[in-house]
């Protein structure tokens, strides 16, 4: 198994996945800041700046246990997101996805693939065992493309966090490497 230390470029019929610069903070500053993306992501630990969110993608290229890559589309090559695997526990081969995708990526394929992108280049170049994610239960759209991907719900985290006045509840899924070997390059 190797570490997250090298920072491949992957390329889709739709999404090219490359390493960060930080060029690509103003873009993500405008990303993270849409209003869908807030309600699906939910609040950041520390208080976001441009100083700040320049500093992050600047260093993502450093990170040695953890893979951010920047989601664009590979007609524009415009930035459109980000997939990221990160929390990697090298015993246990396993670590933790999420993604974020930007007006200018949703509605045509290109979340779908970046994600199967980033997956499948964790299984078959990082030695993954699995993969988990969490997503709140009224982000239906993430959870359609995390199953179609082959993601498995194994359980859910009942009224983890109020929002806009409301308990919400939390899922979690994960995709072992055996079960991603398994699906037929047609269901990936």
């Amino acid at each position: 198994m190797s570490d997250f230390s090298v920072k491949p470029v992957l390329t889709g019929d739709r999404a090219v996945l490359r390493p960060f610069t930080e060029a690509d903070a103003e873009t993500m500053w405008e990303i993270i800041g849409d209003p869908e993306v807030e309600r699906f992501t939910g609040e950041s630990p520390a208080e976001l700046t441009p100083e700040r969110v320049r500093a992050w993608y600047g260093s993502r290229s450093d990170q040695p246990d953890r893979l951010d890559l920047a989601v664009t589309d590979r007609a524009t090559g415009e930035l459109v997101g980000e997939v990221v695997l990160y929390e990697w526990d090298p015993q246990a081969r396993s670590c933790t996805f999420r993604t974020l995708i930007g007006p200018g990526g949703r509605g045509r394929g290109i979340g779908t693939e970046a994600t199967r992108l980033i997956i499948g280049h964790g299984f078959g170049q990082l030695g993954l065992h699995r993969i988990q994610l969490e997503a709140y239960s009224y982000n239906r759209r993430a959870l359609h493309i995390y199953e179609k991907v082959g993601f498995a719900t194994e359980g859910i985290r009942r009224e983890i966090e109020l929002r806009d006045g409301e308990w919400v509840d939390e899922v979690m899924m994960a995709l072992l490497d055996h079960e991603w070997a398994a699906l037929s390059s047609t269901a990936r």
